[in-house]
């Protein structure tokens, strides 16, 4: 009688965990068949580029954001020029001691990590502590997330600290 219940028991819980996960993925059960096409699909299919019909524009924009933020530099030149517009001055500061960033670039707001790399030394007790901390809240103030971590380290590659953006 006791394993009958374990199993019954162990066979709701499965169920229930399923349903909790399904209801998160936010997955109504129709298959996504109420979604639009996404662009890059459209052009595969050989459209316009546009999923709502509007003559390729959204196509377009799309490609003239990819030009402006390549002609722009890397993501750390992109992220100091941030800084130099809108920061205060003990962030501009600090800033000048990133070499370089990794993972700002793309985002999907479920788990969005960004690596900046310094040239401080000495690691969390190091004098680079304080700056990386101004250098994670201006990171924060650069780019948005719902779900993003971003982690400064000095030139050994040890983490000096983190922060949420």
């Amino acid at each position: 009688m006791g394993m009958k219940t374990k199993v019954a028991l162990g066979a709701v819980v499965g169920i229930v965990v399923i349903g909790v996960v399904s209801a998160n993925s936010g997955d109504n059960g129709d298959g996504g068949n109420d979604r639009k096409p996404s662009a890059t699909a459209d052009k595969n299919a050989g459209g316009s580029g546009d999923a709502a019909g509007s003559g390729g524009a959204v196509g377009k924009a799309d490609s003239a954001k990819k030009a402006d933020s390549a002609n722009k530099g890397t993501q750390a030149q992109q992220f100091k020029a941030f800084v130099a517009k809108n920061g205060t001055p003990k962030e501009k500061d600090a800033v000048s001691h990133i070499t370089k960033i990794q993972g700002a670039d793309e985002q999907n707001d479920i788990l969005d990590s960004a690596d900046v790399y310094t040239d401080f030394t000495g690691g969390l007790m190091g004098k680079g502590a304080g700056p990386a901390k101004l250098i994670a809240s201006a990171f924060a103030d650069w780019k948005d997330s719902k779900n993003g971590l971003v982690s400064v380290y000095d030139a050994d590659g040890e983490i000096i600290t983190n922060g949420n953006f």
